[in-house]
């Protein structure tokens, strides 16, 4: 079992490459029974479109966000541990945007912990997405969107 009590164990926003690894092992928790972890990959299309080139760039609150909504799911389920992680930065088709992880004593509260983590991430966290797609159109796609 780590040594750290602090439930929120990972959040950061990066423009290097994320780890899986790194993430699930930051949720590891003797008394967890169920870890789940979600992973957000960059996609060769979008909306019927094909995606060449994709960036994210984010608010500089946009940690300070990732803390708030960490610690609401935190008070609001059993997390025993809890990790966030999202790029910033050109990506490539396959590449991992957004890693979350929770660990709890039981399956279900990991599942439901996870959901909401990255649904609230996705919906509130300052972070916008840039795509240029095949044809040359470009779109912004807000935090609601991403």
């Amino acid at each position: 079992m780590s040594e750290n009590h602090d439930p929120i164990r990972l959040l950061a926003i990066r423009d290097t490459p994320l780890s899986l690894d790194e993430v699930y092992e930051a949720v590891g928790d003797d008394a967890a029974g169920g870890t789940t972890v979600f992973v957000g990959t960059v996609r060769d299309h979008d909306g019927g479109k094909s995606v060449a080139a994709l960036e994210y760039s984010c608010h500089p609150t946009a940690e300070e966000e990732m803390r708030r909504i960490a610690e609401k799911v935190v008070a609001d389920f059993p997390v025993k541990a809890l990790a966030a992680v999202h790029r910033v930065g050109r990506l490539e088709i396959t590449d991992k945007a957004v890693i979350v992880a929770v660990s709890c004593a039981h399956r279900g509260e990991a599942f439901a912990a996870a959901r909401r983590l990255i649904d609230d991430l996705k919906h509130e966290v300052p972070i916008w997405k840039h795509q240029v797609f095949a044809d040359g159109e470009e779109e912004w796609v807000g935090a609601d969107g991403c």
